[in-house]
């Protein structure tokens, strides 16, 4: 089922999500209806804030992506991306690795904006999968971008917190006002 993707002003996008304690039908199907919602408005990525739910929970499938390469290591070995997507993240933790590069980002909660943001260019990533497994990967590219510009959803964090004084300054007013400092 397609899912309303809130916009920006509305509360849930500025909630710290709630751990998640349990995996159960209700949350599987959230997880279904995310996909299909993300599929739908040609996003990466979703987080349960933007379809009004502050849990830790988001999805992410960069696969298919050309202009914005990722690599993915897990144990240490690169693996196929295409074998690793979509990934589900529940309760993630992140470490950021490296010196802050800016990049491009949008959001679906932000129709038709995108913006320089400065992120580390690389991530690792403690998670559990929706089968309940623990979900351990390093990650650059895109998809360490992604998975910071998620994490920083269910944290109650948009990205237009995080832009420089010359980005903000190219922002409409109306987007100004909901500029929140982390």
């Amino acid at each position: 089922m397609i899912l309303e993707i809130v916009e920006y002003g509305h509360p849930a996008l500025r909630a710290k999500g709630r751990k998640i304690e349990k995996i159960d039908h209700d949350l599987l199907q959230l997880i279904s209806d995310m996909l299909e919602t993300m599929y739908e408005a040609d996003g990466v990525g979703l987080a349960a804030q933007q379809v009004g739910r502050p849990i830790q929970l988001c999805i992410i499938d960069v696969d298919g992506v050309t202009d914005r390469p990722s690599t993915m290591w897990i144990d240490g070995k690169k693996v196929d991306l295409s074998e690793e997507m979509p990934m589900v993240l529940i309760n993630p933790e992140l470490e950021l690795i490296g010196k802050p590069k800016a990049g491009v980002e949008g959001c679906l909660s932000f129709p038709g904006l995108r913006a320089d943001v400065e992120r580390p260019p690389r991530v690792k990533v403690r998670a559990i999968d929706a089968e309940g497994q623990p979900l351990v990967f390093e990650a650059d590219g895109l998809l360490a971008r992604a998975v910071q510009h998620e994490y920083d959803h269910l944290q109650g964090v948009l990205f237009i917190d995080r832009l420089s004084a010359k980005e903000e300054q190219k922002l409409d007013a109306e987007y100004r006002k909901y500029i929140v400092r982390p």
